[in-house]
């Protein structure tokens, strides 16, 4: 429904869920000075133009072009090339995702004999390897590595690409094995188990993996953050105001992620008063570096329908940040729209549209969506039509979300034509039978045969015919009162059975008036 689209659409917006910020680590707020300065941000220190081996290869940009040999290239210069230079480099080009040229740094660096490495340099290698060749491969790589650099490090990154791919039988395995070795030592193994079980929403092995680790070591901060959103998807308060004071006990000082969960949590179950307590501890907590915190205030405070502090926090980040990318456009544009402040959305839509070069289709779709929900299609046409105007191509949500304006007014040329549209924008169309479904419905209601042909057509051409397709075509001819035609053939043909409806329906069609034989049988 439009509904479920606008929530596709506003999918940038929620990267700043609670969930997310457990997660999440602002990269580009941490880059060196060498690094920002190659990836295009300008730096501020003196003396930062000399040549050096982070700037040729921050400055590569494209992944074809080799690191290897602008290494290679140093070397024949006859500089130096040192190892704690490499690392610092390949973490800088992580930061930046620029995992290939980070990868070919590492293998590089295995073929130096000169180069001692160590299991955390196989940690870093086997990481990259799971990003850029998948996990059979860095599986092969970790079976390969000597077996005195098998240790706590390289089976903790191993560990963490199960985690990442939802392995969760060879999560556990990989745990059992790293038990018998006497590898878990810290925190870090445990805390991607409980990452794991909430994104697999195992939430049933959470208590247990906490025992676990409190039989070794002590929970550190992002244990806690964990488990704490395991508790709000759970609405468990109790327990998460526990943890919170157990936290507190042993003098681990909370994040404003920590806080961002506990309000998000409170604003679920309506403990209003709770809810802005905690937003109050996380503001607290909330400086520039943590860019992904101020979204999360944002979203919180809509929850609390507190416009005010909403647009203080908004006036905030534009005065902290050079500029606010489509992500914080959407969240802010997302909030005011469920605030029902229609004007002000339109208002720094407006100010996206002037300042924002990337024509992303999501910060439009917002908006596009709240005029389709609000009934108001002929806003909704004209500003599909400004969207066009702009060079903003349409997607599947701007389709799917006209087909869903179209059908609440049952503009069934229109719907058809947009539905069309939304198939058509994807290598392959995920089927979506509620909204085939609704189309259908108003099909086989109006009795227009020819849209049903339309829509079968389509569909064929999808790869989606099935009998419940067939039956409701029948159904339209039905009430057009006319007979399909060769029926059988063309289930046939597309591969489709007959059920006691179909047949049914051919009876009472085959007594009508003669249909015309469609052009695509």
């Amino acid at each position: 429904m439009i509904r479920r689209a606008l929530r596709a659409s506003a999918a940038a917006a929620r990267q700043f869920s609670t969930q997310t910020a457990v997660a999440a680590t602002p990269a580009q707020e941490s880059l060196s000075i060498e690094g920002r300065s190659a990836s295009g941000h300008k730096a501020t220190t003196a003396g930062t133009g000399r040549d050096t081996l982070g700037r040729r290869l921050f400055a590569l940009v494209y992944a074809k072009r080799s690191a290897v040999v602008a290494v290679r290239k140093w070397k024949e210069e006859g500089r130096v090339v040192q190892k704690y230079e490499l690392n610092r480099i390949v973490r800088e080009l992580r930061k930046l995702k620029r995992y290939r040229h980070a990868l070919e740094v590492c293998e590089w660096m295995k073929t130096q004999e000169d180069m001692k490495l160590v299991s955390g340099d196989y940690a870093v290698h086997l990481d990259l390897i799971a990003k850029i060749r998948g996990l059979q491969s860095a599986e092969k790589f970790f079976e390969d590595l000597p077996e005195k650099m098998r240790d706590h490090a390289t089976c903790s990154a191993l560990l963490h690409t199960y985690v990442q791919h939802k392995e969760s039988e060879k999560a556990e395995a990989l745990m059992e094995r790293m038990s018998e070795c006497d590898f878990l030592k810290s925190p870090l193994p445990f805390n991607h188990m409980l990452s794991l079980y909430v994104s697999t929403e195992q939430l049933e092995k959470i208590p247990k993996i906490m025992k676990d680790l409190k039989k070794i070591c002590s929970p550190d901060i992002v244990t806690y953050n964990l488990f704490l959103t395991a508790c709000a998807s759970q609405n468990a308060v109790e327990t998460a105001e526990k943890a919170l004071l157990e936290l507190t006990k042993n003098k681990i000082e909370p994040q404003w992620m920590t806080y961002s969960t506990l309000a998000n949590m409170y604003i679920k179950n309506s403990l209003n008063e709770k809810a802005k307590s905690a937003l109050k501890e996380m503001e607290k907590r909330v400086f520039k570096k943590d860019r992904v915190a101020y979204s999360s205030l944002i979203s919180l405070h809509t929850g609390l329908e507190n416009k005010n502090d909403i647009r203080g926090i908004w006036k905030r980040m534009k005065s902290t940040f050079r500029k606010l990318n489509d992500a914080e456009y959407s969240c802010m544009i997302t909030s005011l729209l469920k605030l029902k402040e229609l004007k002000e959305a339109e208002q720094l839509y407006d100010e996206w549209e002037s300042v924002s070069p990337t024509k992303d289709t999501r910060v439009p779709n917002l908006l596009l969506a709240a005029y389709i929900t609000n009934d108001q299609m002929e806003t909704a046409e004209a500003f599909y039509s400004r969207m066009v105007e702009k060079g903003l191509v349409p997607g599947y949500t701007t389709w799917e979300l006209l087909t869903w304006g179209y059908l609440k007014r049952k503009q069934i040329e229109k719907v058809v034509d947009c539905f069309k549209n939304t198939v058509r924008s994807v290598r392959q169309w995920n089927p979506d039978d509620k909204l085939v479904q609704e189309i259908f419905g108003i099909v086989e209601e109006l009795g227009d045969v020819e849209s049903a042909e339309k829509l079968l057509m389509i569909l064929r051409r999808a790869g989606y015919v099935n009998t419940e397709i067939y039956n409701s075509l029948l159904r339209t001819y039905a009430k057009a009162g006319k007979m399909l035609l060769i029926v059988e053939e063309r289930m046939k043909k597309d591969n489709v059975e007959m059920d006691e409806e179909t047949k049914r329906l051919v009876r009472i069609t085959s007594k009508m008036c003669v249909g015309e034989i469609p052009s695509d049988t």
